[in-house]
């Protein structure tokens, strides 16, 4: 599960091939929540709001090639499911960590999935919050604080980050930090880099996927190194070796250490408690941002 909105999506496909090369079988999803330049509502939308779907709970629906919200923009879910010839997720995190960590723990069962794995690109969701360039840390915390009602339903959860500071946010190397937060209290599960075959995968998503940080970890499995923007030139990412990388991260020690923000709103009663609750920490979030842009109604 791509758990940042948008693109991150593609974040999970990586992720997803270390599965794939074990010989497990995987299933794709992300968020109901997409950048403004696609969506021009605030915030993510609600499972109601989205047509084309097929419900598996109240926060969890299967997605194709023509699901769609309000206005008719396609999510990155729906562009993948059409590159990829089979379904995706779609997590409406409204409800806020705990709903939204049993319905997913519902659709696994239904889904005979076995592990969740939430995946950020960037590595935000394991941001202290008290980082410089950090602007989205808000989905990110409410999947994570929803890990614990996930593994209490009897299903594994890990936590992944691809693209370590390819979203412009966090730096390369204060999430390595991080990483190393957590793999100091034993919570590192192992690292996984895109084989030949597997970068060429994920260069036909992104194709096919609206992203921008996604494509800058692929430019870093490629080799690539220096300075690069994205976000329309509000945002640079410096290209390093690691950024191609998945780090697979024990999600309770995570939760227990390095992700501040996330353990913060494990209580939340919705996403927007949520929000509240990092308000209150001095931490400005990509909800907020976008309440700022969206026109009086």
């Amino acid at each position: 599960m791509g758990i940042g909105g948008g693109g991150d999506v593609v974040g999970a496909l990586a992720a997803s091939q270390l599965v794939s090369a074990l010989g497990g079988e995987r299933l794709l999803g992300g968020l109901t929540w997409e950048r403004r330049p696609i969506d021009p509502l605030p915030g993510p939308r609600r499972l109601d709001e989205v047509e084309e779907v097929e419900p598996l709970n109240a926060a969890v629906a299967l997605a194709g090639p023509a699901t769609r919200g309000p206005g008719g923009f396609r999510f990155c879910e729906a562009h993948l499911a059409g590159a990829l010839g089979e379904s995706t997720v779609l997590v409406d995190p409204n409800p806020g960590p705990r709903a939204v960590g049993q319905a997913l723990a519902d659709a696994a069962r239904r889904l005979d999935c076995n592990l969740v794995v939430l995946v950020d690109v960037g590595g935000d969701v394991l941001a202290h919050g008290h980082e410089a360039g950090l602007a989205s840390p808000l989905a990110d915390a409410v999947l994570l604080a929803g890990a614990p009602a996930i593994a209490q339903a009897g299903i594994d959860v890990a936590v992944a980050v691809f693209g370590a500071g390819c979203d412009g946010e966090l730096t390369p190397d204060e999430v390595m930090e991080r990483v190393a937060e957590v793999a100091a209290a034993g919570g590192l599960l192992g690292a996984w880099g895109p084989t030949t075959e597997g970068i060429a995968e994920l260069e036909r998503a992104i194709a096919a996927v609206p992203t921008e940080a996604s494509a800058m970890a692929v430019r870093c499995a490629r080799g690539a190194t220096g300075e690069a923007v994205i976000r329309e030139g509000r945002r640079s990412v410096r290209l390093t070796p690691v950024g191609g990388l998945s780090f697979f991260l024990d999600a309770g020690v995570t939760l227990r250490t390095a992700a501040r923000c996330a353990a913060a709103v494990t209580d939340a009663g919705s996403l927007r408690d949520a929000n509240a609750v990092l308000r209150g920490m001095g931490v400005r979030t990509e909800l907020d941002y976008e309440a700022q842009l969206s026109p009086p109604t």
